[in-house]
C-alpha cells in the first residue's frame, strides 16, 4: 500500500481547521438551541468557510482525512470544555459525560 506524502505546514492546516469548524458546529448548535437567529446564520456561514479548507486539502490526499478527523474531535472537545467553563461562570452546573 502506497502512503502519500505529507506536508507538516499542510497537515497542521487540516487539524487546525477542522478543530475551528467544530468549535464553531457547536457554537451553531447552541445558537440554535436558543433559538438566536442571526447567531445561529453566522455561526453556519463561518462553518461552511472553515471547513472548505480541509475538504480541499483531503480530497487531494486521502491521509490528510486522519488530520482531519484529529482537528474535528480537539473542536469537538474544547468547545464543549469552553462552553461548560462559561455556564459554570454564570452560576449554572457543567453538563456531565
Amino acid at each position: 500500500m502506497h502512503i502519500p506524502s505529507v506536508d507538516p505546514l499542510v497537515a497542521v492546516g487540516v487539524i487546525a481547521s477542522t478543530a475551528a469548524t467544530d468549535a464553531v458546529y457547536v457554537l451553531f448548535n447552541a445558537s440554535v438551541s436558543e433559538r438566536r437567529r442571526f447567531a445561529a446564520a453566522t455561526w453556519s456561514s463561518v462553518w461552511y468557510l472553515l471547513s472548505a479548507f480541509a475538504v480541499i486539502s483531503y480530497t487531494s490526499n486521502w491521509i490528510y482525512v486522519l488530520f482531519a478527523a484529529s482537528g474535528s474531535w480537539i473542536g469537538g472537545f474544547f468547545s464543549i470544555t469552553a462552553l461548560n467553563w462559561i455556564k459554570m461562570r454564570k452560576g449554572g452546573a457543567p453538563a456531565t459525560e
